[in-house]
C-alpha cells in the first residue's frame, strides 16, 4: 500500500483538534473519521505514524489501533503542515514524484514555511 500523504495530515489534524487525546485516554479511528478511506488505509497509516514516533498509542486486537495523543514529532511535523496555503504548496512541490520520504516532506514544509513567514 502507498503512503497517502493527505490522510497522514487528515489524521494528525484530527488527533491535534480532538482535546481529549492527551494522552491520558486512547481513541481507535474507523472509515467514518476519514471518509473515502477503508479501515485498511485507516489503519496502515496510523501504524507509519506509530512507527515514525509521531503519535502514541498501541495497536490493538480488535484490530483497530488506539491513539492517545500526537508526540513532540508529531507536533513538530503539524506544526510545519497544517497551514492548507503551506500544505499546497509542498504538495506542488512534490507533484509528479511517485513517491516522497516522510523526511522530506518535512523539510519542504519547513522551507514552504519559512518562506511564508517570510524568515528567508
Amino acid at each position: 500500500m502507498n503512503r497517502d500523504m493527505d490522510l497522514i495530515r487528515d489524521i494528525l489534524l484530527t488527533i491535534d483538534a480532538d482535546p481529549e487525546l492527551d494522552g491520558t485516554r486512547w481513541k481507535n479511528f474507523d472509515a467514518s473519521d476519514f471518509p473515502g478511506h477503508s479501515q485498511q488505509e485507516i489503519n496502515y497509516h496510523i501504524d507509519l505514524l506509530f512507527e515514525a514516533n509521531y503519535i502514541d498509542g498501541y495497536k490493538t486486537l480488535d484490530p483497530l489501533p488506539a491513539v492517545s495523543r500526537l508526540t513532540w514529532y508529531g507536533h513538530e511535523f503539524l506544526g510545519s503542515i497544517s497551514d492548507p496555503g503551506v500544505w499546497a504548496k509542498v504538495k506542488e512541490r512534490m507533484k509528479g514524484l511517485p513517491t516522497v520520504a516522510l523526511s522530506v516532506v518535512f523539510e519542504l514544509a519547513k522551507a514552504e514555511l519559512k518562506k511564508h513567514l517570510q524568515l528567508v
